[in-house]
């Protein structure tokens, strides 16, 4: 469905304020057409997880076993064993998971994001809003992304596990829908909708705020450098974000991988019934299990995503 010749995708406030708010003198990269999002979006999300899958590895291993230490030598711990008893090859155990889901859940992701930009942009023709409708417009791609991304996160998640019983992608589906029922893929949607939606609204209005900022400070770098303002407004917007909803990520892991490993297994998939049962067996600091691997995952990765993105979009603009 292309964008350019529909009123919907248009740019729709081609006034100052408007380039104000992107702080950005290059030509505007709104107005491409919908599979140029997509194409970006899968690009960027690809190449994140795949860059910063090993550490993934690490969140995932720390939040799903009971253990009450969230330290930075926990984590060096955790890395040294792995690698000692398994192999480095067990950090990308699961990856062909990721390369599954993060694609199109990314096309998806930031099209959305850039549409619903847009049409919240027609109703607000002054910066003041420009937080709010970046937010809202990432709030608005994670419901529809994660409802992509979830069966394929509850496999990777499954197979990162030490001492896995699955042999690979297709026999983990294949005995999880058998053996659970095909709900067993969404268990943790809600959890991680609830996740993600105050993650990302925080996630993309630091974003957009840190690299207005950025440029407002030294020009300069907008025009030679512009990838220094995309990487270090999505880095330090990544680190913020994955520390802020570190519990919920938390209670997602506990759920997607319960009864498998040794994991628990839950009597009841709300929130509140595993966010008890964690503090009951852990104390709170069992809710900021893994919350040093998920910020040293996050930082690098919106940096990485974010570069990409807007690389792409670079591409597609002069491409047009």
């Amino acid at each position: 469905m292309a964008t350019d010749t529909s009123p919907n995708f248009q740019a729709v406030i081609p006034t100052t304020e408007f380039h104000t708010e992107l702080s950005l003198p290059t030509p505007d990269h709104d107005g491409l057409d919908f599979w140029q999002y997509m194409v970006a979006g899968s690009i960027a999300g690809s190449v994140e997880h795949m860059a910063m899958f090993p550490v993934d590895t690490l969140k995932t291993r720390m939040q799903a076993l009971t253990t009450t230490t969230t330290t930075t030598s926990c984590l060096r711990q955790s890395l040294s064993s792995i690698l000692k008893l398994e192999g480095p090859s067990s950090l990308y155990r699961g990856i062909s998971a990721m390369a599954l889901g993060a694609g199109p859940a990314h096309a998806v992701y930031f099209s959305v994001y850039e549409f619903c930009k847009q049409a919240f942009s027609s109703s607000f023709t002054t910066n003041n809003y420009s937080s709010l409708v970046h937010a809202a417009s990432g709030v608005c791609a994670t419901v529809t992304s994660d409802a992509v991304f979830t069966p394929m996160d509850v496999v990777k998640q499954r197979l990162q596990l030490k001492s896995s019983p699955y042999k690979g992608v297709v026999d983990c589906v294949r005995r999880v829908a058998l053996e659970e029922g095909v709900g067993a893929f969404f268990k943790s949607y809600r959890t991680t909708v609830v996740m993600n939606a105050p993650f990302t609204a925080v996630h993309f209005a630091a974003y957009e705020a840190t690299k207005k900022g950025l440029v407002e400070v030294s020009p300069e770098i907008a025009d030679d450098r512009r990838w220094v303002v995309h990487a270090t407004a999505g880095g330090a917007a990544g680190a913020l974000a994955a520390v802020v909803t570190t519990p919920l990520d938390v209670v997602k892991t506990q759920l997607q991988c319960q009864g498998v490993c040794g994991c628990d297994r839950f009597s009841s998939n709300s929130i509140g019934h595993v966010i008890k049962t964690v503090i009951r067996k852990d104390g709170y600091r069992g809710l900021m299990r893994g919350y040093v691997p998920r910020m040293l995952f996050h930082a690098p990765a919106a940096a990485i995503c974010w570069s990409t993105y807007e690389a792409s979009k670079s591409f597609f603009h002069k491409l047009n």
